[in-house]
């Protein structure tokens, strides 16, 4: 069995930070599954998937530490050969990483506790992101 969906998630940009778990738990009761790996993905190359504890300390965090990391502000390569200034979130979605996978059984994610897929937008404004949705099992 497979099944895909593609969903679009509007964003505020800037590294906004938001909980998936709504569209997985639509996903998996659309796509009928009982058991299987589910992978999430981001299909741009300013935003990642990832999970974390979604809660507002943490995303504060994420915002203080990857500006540590990968800093809003000085001229990145990127910038300089395209011009639209957002070297710096292509730099941190590849450090992010584009998708998680995980096993779900009896239609249930296998996550933690206080694990939950987020989409952590890295782009300098607003974007409709999409995100796809697969289980294959």
């Amino acid at each position: 069995m497979f099944f895909e969906k593609t969903y679009e998630v509007p964003t505020k940009g800037e590294g906004d930070v938001i909980d998936l778990t709504p569209l997985l738990e639509r996903f998996l009761s659309e796509s009928g599954a009982g058991d299987g790996v589910c992978t999430i993905a981001a299909t741009g190359s300013t935003y990642a998937v990832t999970t974390a504890e979604y809660e507002p300390g943490l995303v504060e965090d994420f915002s203080r530490v990857l500006q540590g990391l990968v800093p809003r502000g000085p001229v990145y390569s990127h910038d300089a050969r395209w011009g639209d200034g957002n070297g710096y979130a292509h730099v941190r979605a590849s450090l992010a990483g584009p998708s998680v996978s995980f096993a779900v059984v009896g239609g249930k994610p296998r996550l933690g506790t206080w694990q939950q897929p987020v989409l952590l937008d890295f782009d300098n404004r607003p974007r409709t992101r999409r995100v796809s949705f697969c289980i294959a099992g």
